[in-house]
C-alpha cells in the first residue's frame, strides 16, 4: 500500500513554482529514478504499508534495508544544495532515517496518539523555528499563529528520554508547536487536548534540522494551501487572496533554492 497525499503536495509545490515529479519507491530501487537529478524530496501523507509496520516505518525500513538505496538517500541528505519535507507519514519515515540524515540524531519518535484514535482536526499551530533553522521554510511565518488540518493516527512525538529530549531544546530544533488561543507562550509545558491533538511532548507539531534544510511536520500544510480550504475566509476576500499563509511555506523553499 502506498501513500495518497501525493496529488494536494505536487498542487503545493506546482503553485510555489517547482515542477513536481511523482516519483515511486520502485523508480528508485529499479534505478529508474535518481535522487541525484533533484534538489527537493518531498515525503507524503497517507498511511504507507498501511501503517502495519508502525507509521512511516516500513517506509523508512526498504530505504535504510537496501544499501544502494540507503547510499543514495544518504547522498542526498549530505548535499547542501538540497531540501526535503515530510509531512504526516512522511514525516514518520523521516523520524525513522535519523541514522542517514546529518543533525537528527536528538529528533523524537512519533508514536501513537493518547486518545488511542485517529484524530482528524483543525489545530491551531505556531512556527518557532529561530536562526538557520528557519531560513529555507519558515522566513517571515515565525510566531504567525495559523489553522492547519491534522490526519494521524502516530503523531506524538516522543523522545527517547530525558537526555535525547534536553539536547533536542538545545540544539533547537523545533519548527512547529502546538497551541491554544489563550496559551501565548511556546514554552515546554504542554497544552491539553485537543488542541494539542496527540500529546506531543513539547507541543511539537514539526521538527527541522539545525540548518533548516530538513522539515517533518506531522500536521498538512499541502492540504490547506488555499484559502477556501483553510478555516474561514469572507467570500469577498477570496479572490484577491488565492492562496493562504501555508502556501508561504513552499514558496520559501522555492526562494531559498533561488539564492543557491
Amino acid at each position: 500500500q502506498g501513500v495518497n497525499s501525493h496529488a494536494e503536495m505536487a498542487y503545493a509545490l506546482h503553485q510555489a513554482g517547482f515542477d513536481a515529479v511523482d516519483v515511486h519507491m520502485t523508480d528508485v530501487f529499479g534505478g529508474a529514478v535518481s535522487l541525484a537529478d533533484f534538489a527537493g524530496l518531498a515525503a507524503v501523507g497517507g498511511f504507507s504499508y498501511g501503517d502495519v509496520l508502525g507509521a512511516g516505518a516500513g517506509w523508512a525500513k526498504s530505504i535504510l534495508l537496501s544499501p544502494p538505496v540507503r547510499a543514495q538517500f544518504a547522498a542526498f541528505f549530505a548535499r547542501s544544495d538540497t531540501f526535503a519535507l515530510g509531512g504526516c507519514t512522511g514525516c514518520q519515515m523521516l523520524s525513522n532515517l535519523r541514522d542517514i540524515i546529518p543533525g537528527t540524531q536528538s529528533w523524537p519518535h512519533f508514536v501513537a496518539n493518547e486518545s488511542d484514535q485517529y484524530e482528524g482536526r483543525v489545530v491551531m499551530v505556531e512556527p518557532v523555528a529561530r536562526g538557520d533553522a528557519a531560513r529555507v521554510f519558515f522566513a517571515d511565518m515565525v510566531g504567525s499563529r495559523l489553522p492547519i488540518v491534522v490526519a494521524h493516527g502516530e503523531g506524538r512525538a516522543q523522545f527517547a528520554d530525558d537526555a535525547t529530549r534536553a539536547r533536542f531544546v538545545a540544539e533547537g530544533l523545533a519548527a512547529v508547536k502546538y497551541v491554544d488561543r489563550t496559551t501565548y507562550t511556546t514554552g515546554d509545558e504542554r497544552i491539553a487536548y485537543p488542541m494539542n491533538p496527540n500529546g506531543a511532548d513539547l507541543n511539537l507539531a514539526a521538527v527541522t534540522t539545525a540548518d533548516g534544510r530538513v522539515l517533518a511536520i506531522m500536521p498538512h500544510p499541502e492540504r490547506v494551501v488555499r484559502t477556501e480550504a483553510n478555516s474561514f475566509m469572507p467570500a469577498d476576500h477570496m479572490a484577491a487572496w488565492p492562496h493562504g499563509p501555508w502556501a508561504r511555506l513552499f514558496i520559501n523553499a522555492r526562494r531559498w533554492l533561488l539564492t543557491l
